[in-house]
């Protein structure tokens, strides 16, 4: 597997959401959780509209893994509003797929949202390595410049050290982060 790095420019993230919104609801979907949920490929695939929407079109406002180790996302506007817009394109049950492939009930493939990921991403001329796991990254870097402290997101990702995450995340330790802590009481 080749090394591929968090989407640290914001442009590159609008452009691409603006490409898949535009060629594929579901697609923008996909890339819109995987940015802002950061979940492994493999967990956005195996998610199931059930897992996001409890009524007939009500988001929920945070998922729970079906593990006890996970602790629950919160679904954000931005997922939300993708969610609203892909959920009323598809007739979808509870118990299908949240990203079904177009040729059967099963999810796309991982190979399959490696492609749909790359694909944007050269179309929009983002520069460098980028594959699927760059959702995921792209998370923690804007979770961590954005205040998240780095015992949270090591956390999140399960990793064994502070160091792990910075290293995940492609931070150099000495790299100066100014962090806005606003309690604006």
């Amino acid at each position: 597997m080749e090394y591929v790095e968090a989407l640290k420019d914001k442009h590159y993230i609008h452009a691409m959401k603006e490409y898949l919104h535009k060629h594929s609801l579901r697609d923008n979907l996909f890339f819109v959780m995987g940015i802002n949920m950061g979940l492994r490929v493999s967990e956005l695939l195996q998610l199931k509209v059930q897992d996001v929407v409890e009524g007939e079109e009500s988001i929920k406002e945070f998922y729970s893994a079906n593990d006890d180790y996970s602790p629950s996302i919160y679904i954000n506007n931005q997922v939300r509003n993708a969610l609203t817009s892909y959920i009323k394109t598809v007739d979808a049950e509870p118990d299908d797929y949240l990203f079904k492939s177009k040729k059967c009930a099963s999810p796309i493939t991982r190979q399959q949202a490696y492609r749909i990921i790359n694909h944007a991403a050269k179309e929009v001329g983002v520069p460098g390595k980028v594959g699927t796991h760059t959702l995921r990254k792209t998370f923690g870097y804007h979770a961590y410049h954005s205040g998240v402290a780095i015992s949270i997101l090591q956390k999140h990702f399960h990793h064994s050290s502070p160091s792990e995450t910075l290293r995940y995340l492609g931070i150099k330790k000495e790299a100066n982060t100014s962090v806005k802590i606003d309690v604006n009481l």
